[in-house]
């Protein structure tokens, strides 16, 4: 956990304190139906279960293919090819 100086503490807490008065004088602003469905939806939306993976990939899968082939171990550059 990274420690922060006093100053950041206290600017991140006035940015914070300022973006709930922003909110509060927002929703003061819409009409009272409109309020009570936005605030019934984000509810709703909190509510639900985080998504799951894509069905096409397998668990624990990475979403990109590699960029290009891996490279060969030490043993398989350096075996010799059988004498004839």
């Amino acid at each position: 956990m990274a420690k922060h100086s006093k100053f950041e503490n206290e600017r991140r807490a006035a940015q914070t304190a300022r973006v709930k008065e922003i909110e509060a004088a927002w929703m003061g602003s819409l009409p009272k139906p409109v309020a009570e469905a936005f605030v019934d939806a984000v509810t709703a939306a909190r509510a639900r279960p985080p998504a799951g993976p894509p069905a096409n990939q397998a668990p624990g899968t990475r979403p990109n293919p590699p960029k290009r082939e891996p490279r060969p171990t030490k043993e398989e550059r350096n075996r010799r090819p059988p004498r004839d």
